[in-house]
């Protein structure tokens, strides 16, 4: 699924705006009663899905590699006081 055909431009939005969106689509799909209508809305929501996943993999790994910068500096000092 291409996450580029969504109507909005949900790259430009956080995490959380999105999950909220995403929560708003389930209610949506949820209170459907003809579920030949809702097949469009379900497979938006699993493009929207995507994003998510997306957006919070390139967050974890953003949150890893700053951890590892922090540990790096830390040990650095360390050594620098244990030398003096």
């Amino acid at each position: 699924m291409k996450d580029k055909n969504l109507p909005n431009d949900y790259n430009t939005l956080s995490l959380e705006e999105l999950t909220q969106e995403a929560n708003r689509m389930i209610e949506d799909l949820e209170n459907q009663k003809d579920l030949e209508n809702s097949i469009e809305s379900y497979q938006t929501l699993l493009k929207l899905n995507n994003i998510i996943e997306k957006k919070f993999q390139k967050d974890i790994r953003s949150v890893s590699e700053n951890t590892k910068e922090n540990i790096l500096k830390i040990t650095s000092k360390k050594d620098e006081k244990k030398i003096k």
